[in-house]
């Protein structure tokens, strides 16, 4: 019984040895309760960059072409003998287009040739019957008055004849028209004539773009049109291609009484890869003017706003709204909410949100500063001096 009342004793003393350990291992005072949170994300602050932009219009408009030329027979009647273009041949200015059958016009030549030989050897006789009867005349031997029908046979032969040439020149020019040549150079767009066809005057056979130029017509209102000149530069992107550079070539000098717009006429380089008809969006280049500018991954869309995230001195994310403007390559302008001094986090802003811990890296846009760990560190070793 003895032996059993002292290992209880034992045991109660070593219990009471192990609380009184784990009391003396209880962390005390304010340090003890602190606690070291873990940063989230490594982030690299970077500065906003100053440098001058062009400042630009943005429009939306048609590709048309700078002119059209419709073709079509100056003379009518004449069946389409050959149509010797197709549509998107380039032509040369002059080169024969279409055909028309010309043996109605060569039979009609050969009638007015043979109208003039006629005429000619009228007015041959005529001009004889007069030399000699101004002849006779001479000794006093003819009346006046036949003298004076001779005179007017002569006039009548000679204006015939004038008539009949003017016949002939009519038929050739008739026979030139048979041949339809193009009367500049350009693209065929277009080809609504028929082979075997009869073709009346103006009926059309095919479209050409003159000279191949395209054009961007970009519809602007009053107030953007005022800032628009003849000869600022332009860039309009194409659906499904490459953007196309462009110069204003003329400003409307009227507005549209039903849509209140006018237009801007741009001509595009390159016209070869451009197809009219098509509706493109644009810019126009107007006049230099300042930006403050950061990359794109700095900027953050949310909720259909532009944000910016910024480090404060105790190393926590917090976001800043701004207004954004212009875009040039992979670098936006920021229009208000951004000094040119502050810093922002350069890019990852989709895995932020306000309050986050982070440690910061300097880029190499950024300005020398001093990091929160960093001012922590000179204070301490202050102290400690």
């Amino acid at each position: 019984m003895k032996k059993k009342h002292q290992r209880l004793l034992i045991a109660a003393a070593c219990i009471m040895a192990l609380g009184l350990a784990m009391v003396s291992l209880k962390p005390k005072g304010p340090a003890a309760t602190r606690t070291t949170t873990a940063s989230a994300l490594t982030v690299e602050l970077i500065a906003p960059q100053s440098s001058e932009w062009p400042q630009e219009l943005r429009a939306s408009g048609a590709v048309s072409p700078w002119e059209e030329i419709a073709i079509s027979p100056e003379t009518g009647g004449l069946r389409v003998a050959e149509l010797l273009v197709n549509v998107g041949d380039r032509v040369a200015h002059g080169q024969l287009l279409a055909r028309l059958a010309d043996a109605t016009v060569r039979a009609e030549l050969a009638k007015q040739q043979a109208l003039v030989a006629q005429a000619q050897a009228s007015l041959q006789q005529a001009a004889g019957n007069l030399k000699r009867a101004q002849g006779v005349d001479v000794a006093g031997a003819l009346a006046p008055q036949k003298l004076d029908e001779y005179q007017a046979s002569e006039a009548t032969a000679r204006a015939s004849l004038a008539s009949a040439q003017a016949d002939l020149q009519s038929a050739n020019l008739k026979l030139s028209q048979t041949q339809i040549t193009a009367p500049d150079a350009g693209v065929v767009s277009s080809r609504a004539g028929v082979v075997g066809n009869v073709a009346s005057v103006g009926t059309e056979l095919m479209r050409l773009i003159r000279q191949g130029r395209i054009e961007w017509r970009a519809e602007l209102d009053a107030r953007q049109l005022t800032q628009v000149r003849v000869g600022q530069t332009a860039l309009v992107q194409l659906p499904g291609s490459l953007p196309v550079a462009g110069k204003v070539r003329l400003v409307s000098p009227t507005l549209s009484t039903t849509t209140g717009r006018g237009i801007a006429y741009v001509s595009l380089d390159a016209a070869g890869n451009v197809r009219a008809g098509v509706f493109a969006d644009g810019t126009i280049s107007l006049q230099q003017q300042s930006a403050l500018t950061l990359p794109e991954s700095a900027v953050v869309m949310h909720d259909g706003r532009s944000y910016v995230y910024t480090v404060g001195a105790d190393s926590k994310v917090s976001s800043k709204p701004v207004t954004t403007g212009r875009r040039r390559g992979d670098r936006v302008e920021v229009i208000s909410g951004l000094d040119a001094s502050m810093q922002v986090i350069a890019k990852g802003g989709a895995f932020l949100a306000d309050g986050i811990q982070v440690s910061v890296i300097l880029g190499q846009s950024a300005a020398p500063a001093t990091t929160a760990s960093a001012a922590a560190a000179q204070t301490t070793t202050g102290a400690g001096k």
